[in-house]
């Protein structure tokens, strides 16, 4: 029995939404339900896109009036699953339709938190750019997780006990994600990235200026700050870490992009 959670906000494309929502019911192996939280008020226009989904049964919709951030809605969200087995996805990103299956297989393998490769595309999933590969063995991803995010969000499905064992999801702007798999690692839970791509995460043509500015530089250098000051991550590695992120926030645009492309992308 699965719950797929999913936060939407203003923001989102009607379109893309749909599309999203619409690849969960392409599943080889269906979901028993759909949490969606509507992290404050929404359009008409997405508010339409959920109308058509409602006298389906799968679906939870659940939301309030002010935006919270996505932290916050997925720790409302998680507590509104019924099944133990979350997956998450994105309002914007496509699953691959054997996505839930080989991710529930791996967990019944014995793993407690899974997630996959991804493949990043513009406006259609026939227009992939770069992919992003992930450690797959659980020693390489505690490794992984010393420097960098090892799991891509909206690629893992996990237990509930083993998210609300750990504390939930937090208000950590920009690292709401990352902050979760670390608990999540240091708690001793067993983890796997499977090697095939099964989500497609969409990107548009201001990817990489979001990934840059004071704004965005202060939030990953406080978070890496974080884990160095409770010992997961060292000195050495912390200072690296910070002048990196420092150095690519900051710098303009297009070198940002090149940065991404060259080496932090297939």
């Amino acid at each position: 029995m699965i719950s797929v959670l999913m936060s939407v906000y203003y923001k989102e494309k009607p379109e893309y939404l749909k599309a999203s929502i619409d690849s969960l019911l392409n599943q080889t192996l269906m979901p028993s339900e759909i949490v969606i939280i509507k992290d404050g008020k929404l359009t008409d226009e997405l508010e339409n896109v959920l109308k058509g989904y409602e006298n389906n049964s799968l679906f939870s919709i659940y939301g309030y009036e002010e935006n919270k951030g996505l932290g916050l809605a997925l720790n409302y969200g998680v507590l509104k699953c019924k099944y133990d087995i979350i997956a998450r996805m994105d309002s914007d990103d496509i699953c691959n339709p054997n996505r839930l299956e080989l991710e529930y297989n791996k967990l019944k393998d014995g793993y407690d938190i899974v997630g996959s490769n991804t493949k990043e595309f513009i406006d259609n999933i026939d227009n992939v750019i770069s992919t992003r590969l992930m450690p797959e063995a659980h020693e390489d991803i505690i490794s992984y997780s010393k420097t960098r995010n090892p799991f891509i969000h909206p690629s893992i499905m996990t237990y509930k006990r083993v998210i609300l064992d750990s504390g939930n999801y937090m208000d950590c702007y920009l690292c709401e994600d990352y902050d979760m798999w670390v608990r999540i690692l240091e708690r001793g839970y067993k983890a796997y990235n499977i090697q095939d791509f099964l989500v497609y995460m969409r990107v548009g043509k201001d990817f990489y200026r979001r990934r840059g500015g004071l704004k965005y530089c202060k939030a990953i250098v406080s978070f890496k700050k974080k884990l160095y000051k409770k010992g997961y991550m060292s000195f050495f590695k912390y200072q690296k870490t910070k002048f990196a992120t420092i150095i690519v926030s900051l710098m303009p645009g297009f070198l940002r992009e090149f940065i991404y492309k060259k080496f932090l992308r297939k």
